[in-house]
């Protein structure tokens, strides 16, 4: 058998059912042999860096790899920035490059860098096959790597004459396994630290958004009361309408939400990222009880250092935890918290009736966009002001509908990701939010989009530069530097690439006008001219917020 096709046998045998890319040269034989896979679908995207997002977005709704594949060289440093996303953000996926012939990478040759080297920092694992007999052992260990908590890339590199190559093993059967859990001993210490507390509460974290842990989290809040603070990337993992549900954290200044980690005398973080929010900014004195649930230890840190740490699988850790609250109960009245709660709520609905012409706010926007989505509708944030608008605002029910890159935090990520969405969940309506200046970054794929016929919706929030690092220098010099840039005709652009088109300028048009591109066949471009005007008087309003509790 020839190495490609036993390459391509072995990602069937993996479950692999979508790689996204732009082939070259070195990997036409892989092409060929994934051009007669009746099981693994090819995605041709503009550019690799969009194969990367796409990618990314369907291991994060799936929890299972997508490849996204480049040729070596150029193909595979397109690739990296949607690899390192993906990787700090926890999603599964597979990396897949060509190399060069295996007699010229000792030297100077055209193309030639050393590629494995290069991802080596944004994966959990590296390599390039090296003999054809090995595939099957490769593919099993990236993909098992790229499963297993906490989930990332890997990348597998397949030189062009290794390629080409016969061999006569066969793939391996995959063998899934699931991961430890606490001891009783420890499960007991954690029950005992909770029911000694007076005012606890829980952030959680990317982890909790696995389904077995979003289901244990909820039936613990349930039986003890304790609210629930999510990070960006968390969202969903406790209802929004749950009492408990105490909203997002992590913007980086001081939020109501944090009022209630002021006043707790335990913490309890349960799958919990320090990448999305650092400990320095709700821990600053480092004195903090507390109690870390999570897939692995913590993370060594002066401000982050557990009494107690529960490590193993995260909804089996909680259903322990659980099984002690059901023979001895702990339950909580928590009037400072449902302040808190009732307080964010009168921020949310402040401008749900505005009629503003011209510019419109971004509470308006959002408040509108969270009536018009489902339950279990997607909404994709990319990176820019009106992520941390969409972080402060828009709020879910249920685990993974809505999905902000806050590790890496890389820009471009919002479009391509739509994309990869909609073939998830084609039943679903999926939006996605982008600033003018992330859009343009993969606006190219928006080509893409067209030749599938997604049925995807994209809101540009248009205000012509670069709004969030004009927000952050303000806050910190009192001015910025020159961000702006010009954009293009929206409705050219939209009709250009064959997608249907909308620019809303009055606050009273915008909620009808996201129905009407929901409607419509193939993929929609909304465009409003958003108030950014409200961003130094939402900096005004958080560093006016003191402790009360």
């Amino acid at each position: 058998m020839k190495a490609t096709d036993l390459f391509v046998r072995c990602l069937e045998q993996e479950g692999i059912e979508y790689v996204f890319g732009v082939p070259g040269e070195e990997n036409a034989d892989f092409m060929m042999s994934l051009e007669k896979s009746k099981s693994i679908r090819f995605i041709l995207t503009r550019h690799e860096q969009g194969a990367s997002f796409m990618a990314e977005i369907y291991g994060r709704l799936t929890g299972n790899p997508a490849g996204c594949l480049g040729t070596l060289g150029p193909g595979a440093t397109n690739l990296i920035t949607g690899v390192a996303d993906s990787n700090m953000d926890r999603a599964p996926m597979l990396v897949l490059t060509g190399q060069g012939a295996s007699s010229r990478l000792h030297k100077e040759s055209h193309q030639i860098m050393d590629v494995v080297a290069m991802f080596e920092p944004v994966t959990k694992w590296a390599v390039s096959i090296v003999h054809a007999d090995s595939i099957p052992e490769v593919v099993r260990k990236a993909i098992r790597l790229a499963r297993t908590e906490k989930p990332g890339a890997v990348h597998i590199e397949l030189p062009e004459d290794l390629a080409k190559h016969e061999t006569t093993t066969s793939p391996m059967v995959p063998r899934r396994f699931r991961q430890p859990v606490p001891s009783a001993n420890i499960t007991n210490n954690a029950h005992a630290m909770i029911a000694e507390a007076k005012h606890p509460v829980i952030i959680a974290g990317n982890g909790c958004i696995r389904r077995r842990a979003s289901e244990q989290l909820r039936r613990f809040c349930e039986r003890t009361g304790i609210g629930v603070l999510n990070t960006f990337m968390a969202k969903g993992c406790v209802d929004m309408d749950a009492d408990y549900c105490l909203y997002t954290v992590g913007l980086g200044s001081k939020d109501r939400g944090v009022l209630a980690i002021d006043a707790a005398d335990l913490v309890i973080t349960i799958g919990f990222d320090m990448v999305e929010y650092h400990p320095m900014l709700w821990n600053p004195n480092g004195d903090k009880k507390i109690m870390h649930i999570d897939f692995l230890p913590a993370e060594i840190d002066a401000r982050y250092h557990p009494e107690i740490e529960l490590i193993g699988d995260l909804g089996s850790a909680l259903s322990l935890l659980n099984d002690a609250l059901d023979h001895d109960p702990v339950r909580f009245h928590l009037p400072d918290q449902a302040r808190v709660r009732a307080e964010l709520q009168a921020d949310f609905a402040e401008y749900a009736n505005d009629e503003t012409e011209g510019c419109i706010r971004p509470q308006k926007v959002l408040w509108d966009v969270r009536e018009v989505m489902g339950r279990h509708d997607v909404l994709l944030s990319d990176v820019g002001a009106h992520k941390m608008w969409i972080a402060r605002h828009y709020h879910c029910h249920e685990p993974n509908t809505c999905l902000i890159p806050n590790g890496f935090c890389s820009m471009g990520f919002a479009l391509p990701g739509a994309i990869a969405a909609d073939l998830v969940f084609p039943e679903r309506k999926i939006l996605a939010i982008c600033g003018d200046g992330g859009f343009m970054m993969n606006v190219q794929e928006m080509e893409t989009a067209r030749r599938l016929n997604s049925n995807i919706v994209v809101l540009v929030w248009e205000d012509g530069g670069y709004g969030l690092i004009a927000w952050k220098q303000e806050n910190e010099f009192d001015h910025h530097t020159d961000l702006s840039f010009g954009n293009p005709d929206w409705m050219q652009l939209a009709n250009a690439f064959g997608w249907n088109g909308h620019v809303v300028e009055r606050s009273v048009d915008f909620k009808a006008t996201l129905i009407d591109a929901f409607a419509e066949q193939g993929p929609s471009l909304v465009v409003v001219p958003i108030d950014y005007r409200e961003n130094p008087l939402l900096t005004k309003k958080l560093g006016e917020i003191t402790c009360t509790i």
